[in-house]
């Protein structure tokens, strides 16, 4: 295929896919005056697996500054911890380790975790990439406000300096 060509797929793929995402918005978003209210609460918390409990602690308390806020047994799985910290507004990010379990390397499957996307004030922004690059951990930063970055485990996080509910300057709640 020429890199005409090319050019030509991927600009009538562009075309296909944004007039399905016009067709959804058209369909099923509702204007925010006429938007119900959410039958939730907010985030509880969000679970994800540890390979191990302290470099994961040294991770998001030590670096990212989220305070650990408890430390339990894992009722489901022998042995397993199941610890939280808090990322603020009331909301928690949550760890389980199963320990003598292979879990294996990291897959991303339908319905498995994309990134986790916590608001930071700008200041603290700033101040958490440079800390990560200290620490000579990988990051990228997009749109001058979305830093993205693993975890010790490979989840990929991302520190957003928008105010929640924001998108990139646009209210998306």
């Amino acid at each position: 295929m020429t890199s005409s060509a090319s050019a030509d797929s991927e600009a009538e793929r562009s075309r296909i896919f944004a007039a399905r995402r016009d067709e959804l918005q058209s369909k099923y978003l509702v204007s925010a005056a006429d938007r119900p209210a959410s039958s939730a609460r907010g985030l509880h918390h969000m679970a994800l697996i540890s390979s191990d409990v302290e470099t994961t602690i040294k991770f998001y308390q030590g670096i990212l500054e989220f305070p650990l806020t408890e430390v339990i047994e894992n009722r489901d799985y022998a042995g397993s911890t199941h610890f939280f910290f808090n990322i603020g507004n009331g909301n928690l990010l949550a760890f389980f380790d199963f320990p003598g379990l292979d879990l294996g390397p990291y897959r991303e499957v339908l319905g498995g975790l994309h990134h986790v996307a916590i608001s930071v004030e700008p200041a603290t922004w700033a101040r958490l990439r440079d800390k990560l690059v200290a620490a000579g951990v990988e990051t990228v930063v997009h749109s001058e406000v979305s830093l993205y970055f693993t975890d010790p485990d490979g989840a990929r996080v991302e520190l957003l300096a928008d105010p929640l509910g924001e998108m990139y300057g646009s209210v998306v709640i």
